[in-house]
């Protein structure tokens, strides 16, 4: 595994990559209610950072035929935006990464869709509290393994499954970089943090039991049994003055 550090002039690229790319999945929120088709949303996405001068870095990578992932229910990630229609009580991760001057920015958030039963809000409260305590044990000298280590304590208060077969990743030049940032227990384990490091944390949290599946498609994971899923994603920088969640708006 070969972890790229960043430059100063690096980090401020990307920095502007994220900060667009929070940005537009602020707007998003707007999108996220009954009546919404996912592929709605796909467009709005698109537009907006074509406007802004940039590239939504999901589109043609690797073949994926659209520019953002929505990820309704029981789709862990990668849900691919079509003419399903948001209803009333359902959950919705909208995943958005830009690219804007050859550097890439990445985030995510699981909105609630109207009205949704209490185990529902708690899912997705958890997923966010998650998020936190991962970008908290991220500091420079500790293991990416305390990343996770942190994300499963407290998964594991509520009973909920940690999704274990996608992880978080390096970003930069490129969309995917090392290192991989697993988000179940492995404390104490990995490289080190160092300052000039930028990555993701992206927890996915399932209701029930951790298991995941591919569909035919070959993008979209949904949950072995059917339980909800629900997830976050900041992108994080190691600088000389400590971690910078990237994709924060103030």
């Amino acid at each position: 595994m070969s972890i790229k550090i960043k430059s100063d002039r690096e980090i401020a690229l990307i920095r502007d990559a994220c900060r667009l790319a929070a940005e537009i999945l602020e707007r998003s929120a707007e999108l996220a209610k009954p009546g919404v088709t996912t592929d709605e949303i796909n467009t709005f996405v698109h537009e907006a950072t074509i406007k802004a001068g940039a590239y939504p870095s999901p589109l043609n990578y690797h073949g994926f035929p659209k520019s953002v992932c929505t990820s309704v229910n029981n789709v862990v990630c990668h849900g691919i935006p079509s003419d399903q229609v948001l209803k009333d009580g359902d959950i919705v991760n909208i995943d958005v990464t830009c690219l804007l001057h050859g550097y890439h920015g990445d985030t995510s958030r699981t909105f609630i869709v109207g009205k949704v039963a209490p185990n529902v809000r708690k899912l997705v409260d958890a997923a966010e509290r998650c998020l936190e305590e991962g970008v908290a044990a991220a500091y420079p000298g500790s293991h990416f393994g305390d990343i996770g280590g942190a994300i499963q304590d407290l998964a594991d208060e509520f009973g909920y499954g940690v999704v274990r077969e996608f992880c978080g990743h390096g970003i930069g030049r490129n969309f995917h970089e090392d290192p991989m940032v697993l988000h179940y227990r492995t404390r104490n384990r990995g490289d080190r943090i160092q300052e000039g490091m930028v990555f993701t944390v992206e927890p996915m949290l399932n209701e029930g039991a951790p298991g995941v599946y591919v569909a035919a498609d070959g993008w979209t994971v949904f949950t072995k049994d059917g339980s909800l899923s629900a997830q976050f994603e900041h992108t994080l920088a190691m600088t000389r003055n400590g971690p910078e969640v990237l994709t924060r708006l103030d």
